[in-house]
């Protein structure tokens, strides 16, 4: 029975798949295979003894069952995977197993090769999340809305313009994951602590080779470990990632709000939103996107703490690793493909959009006038006090913003019937919303070509 959320109800199986025992074990035995045919190519190995190792370091000859047998017995994991591995081989190939190399050799490489996986998948859903918000912002791109500061009506924007902010921070995930490679995608065998004595003066030249074989890149320089400042960078990317992801979730849930009602997120013709009030269409992906973002910014701060390690190294990061680094991968993941489908599916109900930009009867339209005034001729505090005042009037007799301006002298010196009802109408009021997604538009499209 599982015990973890992660287990079974969070993330993709592709990514799941990435980060389980038996995916694992066969990453880290392409590293032993390959630690062999570079020592062979550079004389350390005979070539028959890499060859032996190279046919057998597989999950058809070494199984997760048996090196959980021996690492049972001598407490020893990476060992145990050396053990299982040479007792497979013929000869005395067997002997030359895992020469010159210590555990992170085999861990930390191992570990990048699940993070190139895994990011693969990350980077893809980011693209596709990408693709859907542009989507979004083409079709709302000059759909007025109410825009909002500190909770309050603010001037109008537009639900593209909202799209558009996503899909832009979409790009600078992407652009980010594509700088972090080059310091994530890192392999060792380095030796003890990292000196590669083991390995003799073609020390260096192995380290190079193995990193060539797995197609990741050799640390310039390490102690037992791979410096866990990258580690740290990773999961700290990530974790802004998820509190992207949480910051749009919550916009869908402000505004899936009853009282709101401009979007709504997908409800399935047969899904239940309260198991004692049927009526209910709760926003719960959003809101499970937002508790998921917990976990991952939490697992920064473990991170980080893995960083300074004494000395050389010592085993204070291993254990945390183990849940820090599939569960980072996998709840990103989850929040991804969540919030694709929340986008693909969204409902805007362009009536509630219009009624709730109108709520107010006009107020959210007072910079326009203030502006507008100041263009007649009076100066731009002035114009604010006179706006204000005529805002206050409204607020206080229940009038709409252009009753009270109708009723204000200096306003009437300065502005007509007509030019009132120009200045308060909100699409009229959008300034280089237009360009602003025109701008975004290009950039991702600029990106795709490439």
């Amino acid at each position: 029975m599982s015990i973890h959320p992660i287990e079974g109800r969070y993330g993709s199986e592709e990514m799941r798949e990435i980060w389980k025992k038996k995916s694992e074990l066969e990453f880290m035995l392409k590293v032993e295979a390959a630690l062999a045919r570079a020592e062979a190519e550079f004389g350390l190995i005979p070539d028959e003894a890499a060859d032996e190792i190279n046919e057998k370091a597989n999950l058809d000859y070494v199984s997760l069952e048996r090196v959980k047998e021996i690492e049972a017995e001598i407490k020893h994991d990476i060992m145990a995977i050396v053990k299982a591995l040479s007792e497979q081989c013929e000869g005395d190939a067997g002997e030359y197993v895992h020469l010159g190399a210590t555990s992170n050799d085999i861990s930390d490489t191992t570990r990048a090769l699940q993070f190139k996986n895994s990011l693969s998948i990350i980077m893809r859903r980011l693209r596709e999340l990408e693709d859907s918000l542009i989507e979004k912002s083409k079709i709302t791109k000059t759909l007025a809305c109410v825009g909002r500061t500190h909770g309050q009506h603010a001037v109008p924007t537009t639900v593209g313009h909202k799209f558009a902010i996503y899909a832009a921070e979409i790009r600078r995930h992407i652009d980010r994951i594509e700088e972090l490679k080059p310091r994530i995608l890192v392999g060792q065998i380095t030796g003890a602590v990292g000196t590669q004595a083991s390995l003799g003066d073609v020390g260096e030249d192995i380290h190079k080779r193995v990193n060539e074989i797995l197609g990741l890149k050799p640390v310039t320089i390490s102690n037992q470990v791979i410096q866990r400042d990258r580690y740290a960078e990773l999961i700290s990317k990530l974790a802004i990632i998820s509190s992207s992801l949480d910051k749009i979730a919550k916009e869908v849930r402000n505004l899936q709000r009853t009282e709101i009602g401009e979007m709504q997120e997908p409800f399935g013709d047969k899904q239940v939103g309260s198991s004692t009030m049927p009526q209910k269409k709760n926003p719960m992906r959003s809101e499970r996107i937002g508790g998921l973002a917990k976990v991952v910014r939490s697992n920064v701060t473990t991170e980080l703490e893995n960083v300074p390690l004494e000395h050389e190294r010592d085993l204070t990061n291993s254990s945390s690793e183990r849940m820090v680094l599939p569960t980072t991968f996998l709840l990103v993941d989850e929040q991804l493909k969540l919030m694709k489908y929340i986008v693909d599916g969204l409902v805007i109900d362009e009536e509630n959009i219009e009624k709730v930009l109108n709520m107010t009867g006009g107020l959210n339209m007072s910079e326009a006038v203030m502006i507008e005034l100041f263009k007649k001729g009076l100066g731009r505090q002035t114009a604010h006090k006179v706006v204000r005042d005529c805002a206050m009037d409204a607020y206080q007799s229940n009038k709409t913003l252009k009753q009270a301006l109708m009723e204000n002298q200096v306003v009437r010196e300065h502005m007509t019937d007509e030019e009132i009802d120009k200045v308060i109408d909100p699409s009229n009021y959008l300034g280089c919303v237009n360009e602003h997604i025109e701008n975004v538009v290009d950039n991702y499209e600029k990106n795709r070509e490439v």
